[in-house]
């Protein structure tokens, strides 16, 4: 490649009068201190958008603006390049001849790195700019380590066909690293994380091994035909979450770190003894994505403002519901950040911690040992604390504890397993806790349910299916003109699924005079009438359509959470 003039992308900027001389000297200022690249950092100051930024290096390099989402890549295109190059550099390879190649880069200007991929390629390059997210997403897409898990299960398989499989070397930790079983298992864990995996399953089935990953809610599958190597696996992961690798007839459940490609996660595990031998599920909690605001939840603004109006409050109880994985835990942590200062005392009883709280006294669960729900919250009265945090109610003992915690001057927060906010009351008045007190200590109800988005890449107009216009016109006497519909075809960005990400459904339930009057009553049909004739009280269905006429979810997606 032929040396190029360094280029100065800032007095560039400057001269075209896109940004002031003085917002480039505050942008360099900016840039000493965090060491990021000057154009991400004036888009990080909001000083140029990133389209504006890379059209700009467009016309001026005359090179091609990409989407690299929508481009059609061939992954062994892209391997041409060492996935430790494509990462450092933030580059991928798009096209490659004997003479050339056509080389992506979030950042154009960028000669030492053009220089490293022409020394190492030994061709041409012919660049084009993209943006740095996709970029990323990406790399995470070719580099992916479905070929490399198999090539390493395969290489396990055959050690452990010549050799009986050998604990010591697991424990050993001169040889660990370099054990086929830690390879495979660390290949696991780097594919989970690049394809954003919430949980991984190891499932050994009569003549195959199944690794599935939860993406985005669903679950997706990678069939291993080496049956063999699942007790190697099992045992590696007893291990390291220090379980009993030699108990096979009981569940166990436990805990590990792990650093995969500079971020550490927190991994929970659970063994189940199953037909052909133990399944592994474990549930990945990414420590460094940090914790979500209440304005980052996703919650509609009118909702948001009542719910912060509720944790401001300086007692009283407050319920977050819905399935497993339905974000609640997420809720109740931008909640606690919400109210957490130096002057509010905090105390949390949870199974099990899932994120460490600054200024948060977090206890863990432990039923073994007779640390339960219910003795943790006990205890908790007697610390001072203004706010408490009870990861679940299971019982009628926690839930009363819970409630006279909430009216002696104690801000409660807590959840429940229901369907929707409305049902949640009347499921206390079930377990036996007296209406009035209730009635003195309830003050709001979220339920929530998440809901796929649609991968904003590929997405486009549809007509929706005669079923689903009928279930809409006839249930909630909405006619389809009114829509919109929109569906992802699937792209290379979302992994050919039409989805990407997953948004917040959300119904908010406060309560009125009404509602608490039947609660007093203990009248459970009363108060179900009255919610739901609560002014401002949309269902989880009113709430997904108005997503829906967003053009942010689909209908699909709304009828799979509706309750009708």
């Amino acid at each position: 490649m032929e040396p190029q003039k360094k280029i100065r992308i800032g007095d560039l900027l400057v001269q075209h009068r896109i940004i002031s001389h003085e917002q480039l000297m505050l942008a360099l200022a900016e840039q000493k201190k965090t060491g990021r690249k000057l154009g991400r950092t004036l888009i990080d100051l909001n000083y140029i958008g990133e389209t504006d930024l890379l059209n700009f290096l467009s016309r001026q390099l005359q090179i091609p603006f990409l989407d690299i989402a929508q481009y059609k890549r061939k992954p062994e295109v892209c391997k041409e390049l060492p996935e430790n190059l494509a990462r450092r550099f933030r580059v991928m390879l798009l096209e490659s001849t004997a003479n050339d190649v056509l080389l992506a880069m979030a950042d154009p200007t960028d000669l030492m790195s053009l220089d490293e991929i022409s020394r190492v390629l030994k061709k041409r390059i012919r660049q084009a700019v993209v943006r740095e997210t996709d970029l990323l997403t990406a790399i995470d897409q070719a580099y992916r380590r479905t070929e490399e898990i198999s090539n390493l299960a395969e290489q396990l398989s055959d050690e452990l066909s010549e050799h009986n499989f050998d604990i010591n070397s697991l424990l050993s930790n001169a040889e660990v690293n370099e054990a086929p079983v830690v390879k495979l298992l660390q290949s696991i864990f780097e594919d989970a994380v690049q394809t954003n995996a919430s949980d991984i399953h190891i499932e050994p089935d009569e003549r195959v091994l199944r690794i599935r990953q939860r993406i985005d809610g669903v679950l997706n599958e990678q069939v291993l035909d080496n049956i063999n190597i699942a007790p190697a696996l099992v045992v590696r992961l007893k291990l390291m979450s220090g379980l009993n690798i030699s108990e096979k007839r009981l569940p166990q459940d436990g805990r590990f770190s792990i650093r995969i490609k500079n971020k550490v996660l927190d991994v929970r595990l659970s063994t189940l003894p199953i037909q052909n031998g133990e399944s592994v599920v474990m549930r990945i909690l990414d420590q460094s994505k940090g914790l979500l605001d209440l304005e980052q939840l996703g919650m509609p603004p009118e909702l948001l403002d009542r719910f912060k109006k509720h944790i401001r409050n300086p007692h009283g109880l407050i319920l977050v519901t819905g399935p497993t994985g339905s974000g609640k835990t997420t809720t109740l942590y931008a909640a606690l950040s919400a109210v957490n200062y130096p002057q509010t005392k905090i105390i949390t009883a949870e199974d099990p911690v899932e994120a460490n709280l600054p200024r948060v006294n977090q206890s863990q669960i432990n039923e073994k040992i007779g640390l339960s729900f219910a003795n943790v919250l006990r205890s908790a009265l007697r610390q001072d604390p203004d706010v408490i945090l009870v990861g679940e109610i299971r019982d009628r003992e926690t839930a009363d504890i819970a409630v006279r915690a909430s009216i002696t001057g104690h801000l409660v927060f807590s959840t429940l397993h229901t369907n929707g906010a409305v049902e949640t009351a009347t499921r206390l008045l079930d377990m036996g806790i007296e209406g009035y007190i209730l009635a003195s200590s309830l003050k709001v109800i979220v339920a929530q349910r998440l809901v796929r988005k649609i991968c904003d890449r590929c997405a486009q107009a549809v007509e929706i299916k005669e079923d689903q216009r009928i279930w809409l016109e006839q249930t909630f006497n909405l006619p389809a003109s009114d829509f919109v519909f929109k569906k992802g075809s699937g792209c290379q960005y979302c992994n050919h699924m039409g989805y990407r990400g997953r948004i917040g459904v959300y119904e908010l339930l406060e309560m009125r005079h009404e509602t608490l009057d039947a609660l007093r009553r203990m009248n459970s049909a009363d108060f179900v009438s009255a919610a739901r004739s609560t002014p401002g009280f949309k269902s989880f269905t009113e709430q997904a359509l108005d997503l829906v006429k967003q053009g942010l979810t689909t209908l699909h997606e709304v009828i799979r959470i509706s309750e009708v």
